[in-house]
């Protein structure tokens, strides 16, 4: 099934300097190798076209079930000097969660495993 990435992990971002950091957990230890395989880098940079315009970074950390991005160039030089509405990068996380993978309907949340 095609869902949200808001329907099997939260996220979290801000940022340091020009550089927007976006994390991403899954909800469960069944859920991340999935993350772990669909959330690369390039597809984490082409989801943020138009407003990432560097490097995209990710770290791998399964002890937290999580993926951590780092989108370089992408906060218009950073709070002090960007005329961007969110130069500190508070919305990435909720904007990163809207991309859309496929899972198996077994691993929704609320869905019952397959026998």
């Amino acid at each position: 099934m095609r869902v949200r990435l808001a329907e099997v992990a939260f996220a979290r971002s801000g940022d340091k300097g020009d550089t927007a950091n976006v994390g991403l957990i899954a909800f469960d230890d069944a859920l991340y190798p999935i993350l772990e395989k669909e959330i690369t880098a390039e597809r984490v940079r082409d989801h943020f076209k138009g407003i990432c315009e560097g490097e995209v970074e990710r770290f791998e950390l399964p002890n937290l079930r999580a993926l951590n991005f780092l989108l370089h160039r992408s906060l218009g030089g950073g709070g002090t000097v960007s005329l961007m509405l969110d130069a500190q990068g508070k919305t990435f996380s909720t904007a990163l969660l809207r991309m859309e993978i496929e899972i198996p309907d077994e691993l929704l949340p609320g869905r019952p495993a397959a026998d």
